[in-house]
């Protein structure tokens, strides 16, 4: 057996041995990737508490408490992080999901919280309006105005309908989904202190003070002596 037909076999065995490496990362880096959940976090955490919302941009309720989380995060800021994830009931509002898909496409040009807050506070001005009218939300195509928020908050538009209309943040925004799901999450907003599931007779930042010191004293106790 001749040197160069040895050669010729190696080579092929390479190839073959490059195209299933290749094959295999594909498989486990690509658009059904399980573990790409978001993390969209805000606060400094020092007493090492953090409140977690699984919420709906389309959601009245979501947009009722979105005041009293933002008091509370500012309030807490230092003690406590914040964290919002993706929770759109696509069976009851017909542009959840595409919303959170404007805030995560934003969040690829680090804009999520900005976008964020315009979807919630123009979901506060159509139902707080008598006649429901001027936003996203009742829009037969949003896309109209999700980019002039996206303009409005200084991002790159072209880029920002690109990553609105890709794989990426359909995939971010399922792997929220499941996770909640998972949780047991069936309504929004859905609210995890340090994990725990709270809720609320009302969205005043008294109620969420109640609860966030309460998990503060917790975990800021002096150990008990023996």
């Amino acid at each position: 057996m001749s040197k160069q037909f040895l050669a010729i076999v190696a080579v092929i065995i390479l190839v073959f041995v490059g195209i299933f490496a290749l094959s295999n990362h594909k498989s486990t880096t690509g658009n059904g990737s399980t573990s790409g959940l978001t993390n969209h976090v805000e606060g400094l955490g020092k007493d090492n508490v953090t409140l977690v919302e699984y919420g709906d941009y389309q959601c009245p309720y979501c947009g009722a408490a979105f005041s009293a989380v933002k008091q509370a995060q500012s309030e807490f800021n230092q003690q406590m992080t914040f964290q919002f994830r993706n929770f759109p009931l696509v069976s009851l509002h017909q542009n959840a999901f595409a919303s959170a898909r404007a805030a995560e496409a934003a969040g690829l040009q680090n804009k999520y919280w900005e976008m964020h807050d315009i979807l919630y506070e123009q979901n506060q001005v159509y139902y707080n309006s008598g006649q429901k009218i001027g936003t996203w939300i009742n829009a037969s195509d949003p896309t109209t105005d999700f980019a002039q928020y996206a303009q409005q908050i200084g991002l790159n538009v072209a880029k920002f309908k690109t990553d609105y209309a890709s794989s990426k943040v359909n995939d971010y925004i399922n792997a929220d989904m499941n996770q909640g799901t998972k949780l047991g999450v069936n309504s929004t907003p859905a609210f995890y202190l340090d994990g725990k599931p709270i809720s609320f007779t009302s969205y005043t930042l008294s109620a969420f003070e109640k609860v966030i010191n309460a998990e503060l004293a917790k975990k800021t106790a002096s150990p008990a002596k023996s």
